[in-house]
């Protein structure tokens, strides 16, 4: 028998199965599930890498590793975002070192082979006395790169589905939230000996708060959420601010607003994940998103932007170190604790345990996970 839950829309939405557990062992810390999620998972979704506020002008670039690949994310001089692999056409050397700057153009350490920011080879020195030479069959290798609501997403299969169709569910669900005007204020990376499915699986309940968050919850009541995602590769929903205008060491708003945000909103915060790494927290005032990359069975890189509307930074009432200390804090209790699931889960004492009604959205995100990876163990039907 399934309990049901009011949405975010005023729908009444299945969110709970009771006997949902959560995942075996041998996903958690096992290398050849890690390494099957780097093949079957990061190098056939959709990634998120970053927004389009990091490169302002041509030229402008930065790196990301994605599933063992070193990319190139570069603004062009026609104004176009591009993705490159950061891998020489002569030799295979890597281009760029540093993980973000600015360069007129991008080119190899070793022999100096030279590619314009669109990724054409033009200078290949001494190339020129081979007769079959033809430099425009030695462009970088491209990888495919989208933007969705200004935030950028790679994906490394040779014919991935549109981005358009996989976020379609999404469509307008953010616009009021003007993201793509938005700029980061501050990032923080953060290097958590926990594996990254715990990451999400904390993300999306909050029946952990009271014990865990006691400065959260005093804002937004642990037992308050409404989801209107609840099934699939995005999951969410709401929680209202019961006490002060944002979450904030202050409890008052940091900024001026984001977007157009409505009466309502102006007392909630919206939690969604996004399947496989990207985790979106909208408040009033900024908007904060965490970058999930995977290193290891037991370690995860986890990227915090604070993101705030352009128009705020430099006025009076422009105060980010008050969101971003609260979420700093909060960010530290929950990954001490996935670091502490992590610990009991490789016991060999562990057996997976029941999920309870308030933790839906966990045991949706596991079985969106455990689709998009597909059966890789017999003990999976035990």
């Amino acid at each position: 028998m399934k309990t049901k839950a009011s949405s975010a829309f005023g729908k009444t939405t299945e969110t709970f199965t009771p006997g949902a557990r959560s995942l075996p062992q041998h996903y958690l810390i096992s290398a050849d599930v890690f390494a099957t999620e780097q093949q079957r998972l990061f190098s056939n979704e959709w990634l998120c890498v970053g927004h389009q506020s990091q490169l302002p002008n041509a030229g402008d670039y930065f790196l990301q590793e994605a599933a063992g690949e070193s990319l190139v994310i570069v603004r062009d001089t026609a104004g176009s975002v591009r993705g490159f692999y950061n891998v020489c056409r002569h030799r295979g050397t890597r281009l760029c070192m540093e993980p973000c700057g600015h360069v007129t153009a991008i080119q190899c350490p070793y022999h100096g082979w030279t590619y314009r920011l669109d990724g054409q080879l033009v200078g290949a020195p001494d190339m020129h006395n081979l007769p079959d030479f033809d430099r425009a069959e030695y462009s970088l290798r491209a990888v495919r790169l989208e933007a969705w609501e200004g935030f950028l997403f790679v994906n490394l299969a040779s014919n991935p589905r549109p981005i358009k169709t996989v976020f379609a569910p999404l469509d307008g669900k953010f616009t009021h939230w003007n993201l793509p005007a938005l700029r980061s204020a501050k990032r923080i990376q953060y290097d958590v000996r926990a594996n990254w499915k715990l990451i999400f699986e904390n993300y999306s309940e909050c029946y952990h708060c009271p014990l865990v968050h006691p400065d959260l919850v005093k804002r937004t009541p642990y037992d308050t959420a409404e989801n209107d995602l609840c099934e699939g590769p995005f999951l969410g929903g709401f929680m209202p601010l019961t006490s002060g205008q944002s979450l904030t060491m202050s409890g008052q708003a940091c900024a001026r607003p984001v977007g157009d945000i409505s009466a309502q909103d102006h007392h909630r915060v919206f939690y969604y994940s996004i399947f496989p790494n990207l985790l979106l927290s909208l408040h009033p005032d900024y908007v904060m998103t965490h970058q999930i990359w995977p290193l290891a069975p037991d370690r995860v890189a986890i990227f915090c932007d604070w993101f705030f509307h352009a128009a705020a930074f430099g006025q009076p009432d422009f105060h980010p170190e008050d969101a971003i200390e609260f979420w700093d804090m909060t960010n530290r209790q929950d990954w001490q604790v996935c670091e502490l699931s992590q610990q009991g889960i490789a016991s060999r004492a562990y057996q997976p345990g029941p999920y309870s009604a308030r933790e839906s959205i966990p045991a949706a995100w596991d079985r969106e996970y455990l689709r998009a990876l597909g059966s890789i163990d017999p003990r999976d039907d035990q």
